[in-house]
């Protein structure tokens, strides 16, 4: 596996981008809520002063799409831009959570439209930023957006019992939309980013229910397995598809089956059930065979850095044992709401807001200390070539 990466920098920012429609049934836009889109530039400018030199960022498919076909990408224009001023590089989701308002993954105009808009936006950036490293996630968490609207009922389609075929509709848009996309750009990169989870019985389980918890933690698999031809093989999937396998992992990433209780991860007693991070990643890129990036990953409140310390010991763990690991993206990089109650923030970003102000950046010192420790830590094992990590 080579050591080569397109990521201008091994840790990433990634603000969050979310237009979707809320459990109640409004749309949200936390690029307007939390002002990164009033005040790009300058948000820019904070983290490159960080050495966060490569962010996530996202097109918002319902702004820029408000007509079948007919595409503003005003707002993006001005986004490239900034890249550009600041010289930060973008990787870009296409639809995070959202869609169009006359669209949900089952209505059957979804693949075709889907296709359409990364078409425009792959020659919108080729016209904006000509020669610029294209990286597109086409679409954010499929396993989680497929729960939430086809089973959660907690956004469009507003379903139950139809998680599985939310995910297939979604994996199918996915599968045509990379396809049409490497047409226009046969050197883009594609990221997926998916939940990375461990699902795990109960204590005192059967072996039924031991069972049950196997099969659901499988399951979580299901997206990158459609995406790349190892189930669904009609749909069109195939290895070479991707790229960089992104994995997101947060503190509630870990449950017990059927009654969903979290596995605690900061007790002096540890839960034996709990996995690491480098465990999860090893498994994952034993099935793939892909170089993976952390690409989502925070805590909400004090336990910001004790959360980081922890990810930084496993990213090391994961480099050790020779896994391409090409990045770790704290996300969000600015504080942001609650999707559901917008007066609610998550104090989750390196920098804080609130509902009083929600274009402040206020840093959390603790948690840019120990950014700034974990960062010296790794450095010795990305420079040193354990493990096949990024040269910088």
């Amino acid at each position: 596996m080579t050591s080569e990466t397109p990521f201008r920098s091994f840790w990433m920012a990634g603000f969050e981008c979310s237009d979707q429609l809320n459990h109640y049934g409004n749309r949200v836009d936390l690029l307007i809520e939390t002002g990164h889109i009033l005040h790009i530039e300058r948000d820019y400018e904070l983290v490159a002063a960080k050495g966060l030199r490569t962010v996530r960022e996202g097109i918002r498919w319902s702004k820029v799409e408000q007509s079948p076909y007919q595409y503003d990408f005003t707002t993006v224009g001005v986004m490239i831009d900034a890249a550009r001023k600041t010289g930060i590089q973008q990787i870009w989701d296409i639809c995070h959570f959202g869609f169009p308002d006359d669209l949900t993954p089952l209505h059957p105009h979804f693949k075709a439209r889907f296709v359409g808009i990364c078409e425009a936006f792959v020659q919108f950036h080729q016209k904006c930023f000509p020669g610029e490293q294209l990286i597109v996630t086409p679409i954010n968490e499929v396993g989680f957006l497929s729960w939430l609207g086809g089973d959660h009922a907690s956004t469009s389609p507003y379903a139950r019992g139809m998680g599985w075929q939310v995910k297939y509709a979604l994996v199918d848009a996915y599968i045509q939309g990379i396809k049409a996309m490497k047409v226009i750009a046969p050197g883009l990169k594609i990221m997926t980013t998916e939940p990375i989870v461990n699902i795990v019985p109960s204590l005192d389980a059967s072996m039924e229910m031991v069972l049950q918890a196997a099969q659901q933690h499988d399951e979580q698999y299901q997206a990158t397995d459609m995406l790349t031809g190892k189930i669904c093989e009609e749909l069109g999937g195939s290895p070479d598809l991707i790229d960089y396998m992104g994995f997101n992992f947060y503190y509630n990433n870990q449950w017990v089956a059927n009654d969903y209780t979290n596995l605690p991860w900061a007790n002096l007693d540890p839960d034996p059930r709990w996995k690491g991070l480098s465990e999860l990643f090893l498994e994952a890129y034993c099935r793939y065979d892909k170089p993976v990036v952390l690409s989502e990953t925070s805590h909400p409140g004090e336990h910001r850095p004790n959360w980081l310390e922890l990810i930084a010991k496993e990213c090391i763990k994961t480099l050790k044992l020779g896994i391409p690991l090409k990045g770790i993206c704290l996300y969000p990089i600015i504080d942001r709401p609650d999707w559901d109650h917008l007066h609610y923030w998550h104090h989750s970003g390196l920098w804080d807001a609130d509902e009083a102000s929600p274009h402040a950046r206020i840093i959390c010192q603790p948690y840019d200390e120990e950014i700034i420790k974990s960062m010296l830590m790794i450095e010795p094992f990305l420079s040193g070539g354990i493990g096949n990590g990024a040269n910088y």
